[in-house]
């Protein structure tokens, strides 16, 4: 916290530390250890090198919700860390920001998270941010969604799992063809997170219209891979299940 006067005020201003030094007190070893594992940071696995101090997400979500109000400057520092948990926690910190800011600066923290895209790299930090922040401001400016169409292309595991998952907004609203096409583009990914991802939000289409998701499936279902298949049919009757699954044997 940096204080300074003016006009005889004082004045206090957040900076990241604040929030590093906040997020130490709630550290666990143990904890670390079984996230480090959880989220594969082992030599050759998605996560890589990635660096963990234990923190649960509610503790995180507490952190973020007091420091909400932290100058963007410093949220890049923190999705600059390479500490996992000072990541999310920025990135909690912009989803708190953009539920009450105005235009402009719904803008500016869309920006910052397109800018960081590199940091957001882990299936928990996409699905936890994706969400609130883009899938939001696409719906509302749809002129924008192109980005996850660029995405769904990348070569970045990263990108194309935000290009999925941010949809879920588009889903909610029961708007659903840029999630469907999304689908097609990430159909034959060979990445276990895309195709967890991708049938995730085919589920979740059929939640809403069921016709849908089968239309998609009818078409789709002889040349996906099972892993996406099983997520998109798991909400399914045992029969429906078997029908979809034994055809792909």
């Amino acid at each position: 916290m940096i204080w300074y006067f003016k006009s005889n005020a004082i004045i206090k201003i957040m900076i990241a530390k604040d929030v590093t030094d906040d997020l130490n007190y709630f550290a666990d070893k143990k904890k670390a250890k079984l996230l480090s594992g959880f989220f594969k940071t082992g030599k050759g696995e998605y996560g890589e090198g990635d660096i963990f101090i234990g923190i649960v997400v509610p503790n995180q979500r507490i952190v973020a919700k007091k420091y909400k109000e932290l100058a963007l400057p410093e949220v890049q520092i923190l999705l600059t860390s390479k500490i996992h948990e000072h990541r999310l926690t920025g990135l909690f910190i912009l989803t708190y920001k953009f539920l009450g800011a105005d235009e402009k600066l719904k803008k500016e923290i869309v920006n910052l998270y397109l800018k960081n895209t590199k940091n957001i790299n882990n299936w928990d930090l996409i699905d936890l941010s994706s969400v609130e922040i883009l899938g939001e401001y696409f719906l509302v400016n749809p002129k924008y969604k192109k980005i996850l169409y660029k995405f769904s292309e990348s070569k970045s595991l990263w990108e194309k799992r935000i290009s999925i998952i941010s949809t879920f907004t588009f889903i909610r609203n029961c708007q659903f063809e840029d999630s469907l096409k999304i689908a097609e583009t990430l159909l034959h990914d060979k990445e276990d997170l895309i195709q967890k991802a991708v049938g995730w939000m085919l589920r979740e289409i059929g939640k809403r219209d069921l016709k849908v998701e089968e239309n998609f499936l009818d078409k789709h279902y002889k040349t996906m891979p099972r892993t996406m298949l099983r997520y998109a049919i798991e909400k399914f009757s045992i029969e429906k299940r078997k029908h979809y699954m034994l055809k792909t044997s």
